[in-house]
């Protein structure tokens, strides 16, 4: 997951916002979710047939993104770029393409509403879990268009939160939903923006769009079980900064919440995930 950025355009734009932060445990989240969410990146990815040969774009793509999926799907013939806002992703980016040997893959810093890339660059622009940190995803969906080339192919996996689930349910785990509600309206961001993924696709002029939802159940032990705890956690500062909750309010609803994700009996739904493609028109 990642901001905006800096790039090129950034300075009549806004700054980035990104909810969560960029402390070493929110980096460390964001390379732990790669794998987590990696067999639906890949599906999303068979959807629009990404194969050897392609051009592709990873946009904010943190310190790893799909950087190694989309490198091993395009092949040495392929190229794949990630492009990130945060310096230290983007350092991290680029040292997590070096030690996994992905000679094909480059990673440049810049800012997701305005890229500064050239127009119908990429057979496959992509993105994972960025529109919903950003305040006009519609405007990040549009550069997005920009930059696939007529034909080419705009994929998207983002979390919708509307169908959160704990069973049985707990206070605290509803208080921590609805901390982290608070910080994303906040930063005029979406948490309910996987719902809205075709809708925007259409917006940005592509055809062709389809959609699925996956609804996972994490069992006891899988990293994904806690998500919506360690979500908060990142947000902790802005939490404490706009008077959300008081410190001992947040110890207290994270020790509870994480007691009763330790019981295996306990069902954890965090969000429904959904992926959405589009194809830009030839002509």
């Amino acid at each position: 997951m990642s901001g905006p950025g800096s790039g090129e355009g950034a300075a009549q734009a806004a700054a980035p916002v990104y909810a969560l932060g960029s402390s070493p445990a929110e980096r460390s989240r964001l390379r732990r979710q790669s794998g987590e969410l990696s067999a639906h990146s890949a599906a999303l990815l068979d959807r629009v047939g990404a194969g050897p040969g392609w051009i592709a774009i990873d946009v904010g793509c943190g310190p790893s993104g799909t950087l190694d999926l989309l490198a091993s799907r395009v092949g040495a013939a392929g190229r794949v770029t990630g492009l990130e806002v945060n310096p230290a992703n983007v350092a991290l980016a680029r040292d997590f393409a070096a030690e996994c040997g992905l000679a094909n893959v480059d990673i440049v810093e810049g800012d997701a509403r305005h890229t500064g890339l050239p127009s119908s660059s990429f057979d496959l622009v992509h993105s994972r879990t960025l529109l919903i940190n950003v305040p006009d995803p519609a405007g990040v969906v549009a550069e997005m268009a920009r930059l696939a080339r007529p034909g080419g192919w705009v994929a998207i996996l983002e979390p919708d939160i509307a169908l959160a689930l704990c069973y049985p349910p707990h206070p605290a785990w509803d208080r921590l939903v609805g901390m982290f509600l608070s910080v994303h309206r906040g930063d005029d961001a979406d948490p309910f923006v996987g719902r809205r993924l075709p809708e925007l696709l259409r917006q940005a002029g592509l055809v062709d769009i389809g959609v699925e939802a996956k609804a996972d159940i994490y069992p006891a032990g899988n990293s994904r079980r806690t998500i919506r705890l360690d979500l908060v956690r990142s947000m902790r500062a802005k939490i404490l900064e706009r008077g959300i909750a008081t410190e001992q309010e947040l110890e207290d609803a994270d020790r509870a919440a994480s007691e009763h994700l330790d019981d295996p009996d306990t069902l954890v739904m965090p969000h429904l995930l959904f992926l959405a493609w589009g194809r830009k028109p030839l002509a």
